[in-house]
């Protein structure tokens, strides 16, 4: 594992059926590797959000559309 300090990024290599645990209530696997593609498994509470990047960065440009705010 290695820590990028300045953003509190880390950085895991898995294997298939390998897991990783953030804090004591999420555990994401590596469910399937094909090619450059990688299927993960996310286990967490359903009060945590989970979502694609490109899912959440939309559902928050909806939120402050909806809040008055123009497109950029």
């Amino acid at each position: 594992m290695s820590k990028d300090k300045s953003r509190g990024t880390r950085t895991f290599t898995r294997q298939k059926d390998e897991s990783i645990k953030i804090g004591d209530d999420i555990e994401v696997t590596v469910v399937d590797i094909r090619g450059d593609k990688v299927d993960l498994a996310i286990i967490a509470p359903r009060s945590v959000s989970v979502h694609r990047k490109e899912v959440y960065e939309a559902i928050q440009r909806e939120k402050e559309y909806g809040n008055g705010k123009r497109p950029q």
